[in-house]
C-alpha cells in the first residue's frame, strides 16, 4: 500500500483545509525529483482550479527544455512565466533557469538574479517564502527529493502563516536528504507517496 503517514509530533487536529480555500500549489524539488513532478503533473484534471507554481534545481544556462518536457504530460498549460505575469488559476508555472521565481503582494510573478540561496537559483525557500507572505491560509506546499535542504525553511514559514505542507516520504526518495530534513526539522503536515500526493491533488474539487 502506499504509504500515507501523518508527521509524528504535528498536532493531530491540525487537518488539510476545505482544498475550494486553496488558490496556490507551490512545488520544490532537486536530484531525483522530475520522475515525481512528472507523475504530479500527470494526475492534474483539466479542471484543476488552484495556481500551481514549480521551482526545480537546474543548470543556471538556458534554454531550458523542462516546461517542454513538462507540458507533454500535463492537461493544464505549462508556461516559463515572464516577471510581472499573473498567476492564473488552472496553470503551471515553471521558474526560467538562473532566476529566483517569487509571488508578489498583487499575485504576479517576480524574477529576480539575486545571489543563489542555499547554492541555489532559482530557490524553493524564496518560491515558498514569498508566496506564504501573500497567500497564506490559502497555499498547499510540497517538497519533493533533493540532496540539500533547500526549501525546508520555506516549508517552516507556510505553517507558520496557515498553509498546508506536504512531504514525500523520504524512503520513496531518490536523494531523501531534503525531504528527511523537512520531517526532522517538524516541517511537514503530512508525509506521502508519490503515488499518494498524485492521488490527493486529482481529488482536489474541480473550479466552477
Amino acid at each position: 500500500m502506499p504509504r500515507s503517514t501523518i508527521q509524528p509530533g504535528v498536532d493531530a487536529q491540525r487537518s488539510a483545509p476545505d482544498a475550494r480555500a486553496c488558490e496556490l500549489v507551490v512545488i520544490g524539488g532537486s536530484a531525483g525529483s522530475m520522475e515525481v513532478l512528472n507523475l504530479l503533473l500527470a494526475a492534474l484534471p483539466a479542471s484543476f482550479a488552484p495556481a500551481v507554481m514549480v521551482v526545480m534545481h537546474l543548470p543556471p544556462d538556458p534554454p531550458s527544455y523542462l516546461v517542454h518536457a513538462l507540458a507533454h504530460r500535463c492537461r493544464l498549460p505549462v508556461i516559463e512565466p515572464d516577471a510581472g505575469e499573473q498567476i492564473m488559476p488552472g496553470r503551471v508555472h515553471v521558474a526560467p533557469p538562473g532566476y529566483h521565481m517569487l509571488v508578489e503582494v498583487d499575485r504576479t510573478v517576480a524574477l529576480s538574479t539575486d545571489a543563489a540561496v542555499r547554492f541555489s537559483r532559482p530557490s524553493i525557500d524564496v518560491l515558498f517564502e514569498s508566496a506564504a507572505a501573500v497567500y497564506r491560509e490559502r497555499l498547499l506546499a510540497m517538497l519533493l527529493s533533493g540532496a540539500n535542504d533547500d526549501g525546508v525553511r520555506g516549508l517552516q514559514r507556510v505553517r507558520a502563516l496557515g498553509g498546508l505542507t506536504w512531504v514525500q516520504a523520504p524512503d520513496t526518495a531518490t536523494s531523501p536528504e531534503m525531504p528527511r530534513t523537512a520531517v526532522e526539522r517538524g516541517a511537514a503536515d503530512y508525509i506521502y507517496s508519490p503515488e499518494t500526493m498524485g492521488r490527493q491533488l486529482a481529488a482536489w474539487p474541480a473550479s466552477h
